[in-house]
């Protein structure tokens, strides 16, 4: 069976929806989906908030096991290179989940910049015949939350709740209404867009493998451009 996805834009954004039956797909198929999502936020005239929509399946439901033999690492490969492209997308990214996220649910979801959960949302490792998934997953895991949070999950397959992604800050919001909540983020994102929002980005995920002192020169960079476009905009202003 294929991801059911819908995408389009909507109300000034640009969105794309995919229901996750399986936690990895055996083909290029939402590889080629996320992929044009990419092509649309970066071609779109206007910049214009990106929101992923992911459904997974009910996640008290018995697990899909088996999945990794249609796997290869070529794909996995390609589906590596896709989801860094999204994460470095110069918008704002937001996902929703819902149902069951793990495998390629997961990794799109740790590439967003801000994340709203349905209660009944579980988050953890895919794992099939006994195994848990090696994927870049268990790098955003560490990178983003630290040590303990990715072992748990990574060696021990615990899953998550809502509740306990938020207080973790794996999630942003928890809400029955994902879509008003999103509508909310996409009218405070404003004008974030462009260089800056990748510079920004940029320092926060260096900040976890990076020194102070190999730090501080990216930073007096972006906060020299900031002080020079203040000025710029000033000498704009209307006398």
């Amino acid at each position: 069976m294929s991801p059911v996805y819908s995408s389009g834009v909507v109300a000034d954004i640009i969105d794309l929806r995919l229901q996750l039956d399986d936690p990895y797909w055996s083909s290029d198929d939402i590889i080629f989906k996320v992929s044009e999502l990419c092509d649309r936020a970066e071609d779109s005239a206007v910049p214009r908030p990106v929101v992923l929509e992911l459904a997974g399946p009910d996640p008290d439901a018995q697990a899909v096991t088996g999945w990794t033999k249609d796997v290869s690492v070529t794909l996995v490969n390609k589906w590596e290179r896709v989801v860094r492209r999204l994460e470095w997308l110069g918008v704002p990214t937001i996902a929703l989940v819902s149902g069951e996220c793990s495998g390629q649910s997961l990794d799109l979801l740790l590439a967003t910049d801000y994340r709203i959960g349905a209660p009944d949302v579980r988050l953890g490792v895919a794992r099939s015949e006994g195994m848990l998934w090696p994927g870049m997953a268990l790098h955003r895991l560490v990178q983003q939350f630290g040590m303990a949070t990715a072992r748990r999950m990574a060696l021990f397959g615990r899953r998550l709740t809502a509740r306990e992604a938020l207080e973790l800050g794996l999630l942003d919001e928890v809400t029955e209404d994902t879509a008003a909540a999103a509508a909310v983020v996409v009218g405070q994102a404003g004008e974030l867009a462009g260089t800056e929002l990748a510079v920004r980005r940029r320092l926060l995920l260096e900040a976890v493998v990076s020194s102070y002192e190999e730090a501080l020169g990216g930073h007096l960079s972006a906060v020299d451009r900031t002080l020079r476009k203040g000025r710029a905009d000033d000498c704009e202003e209307p006398r």
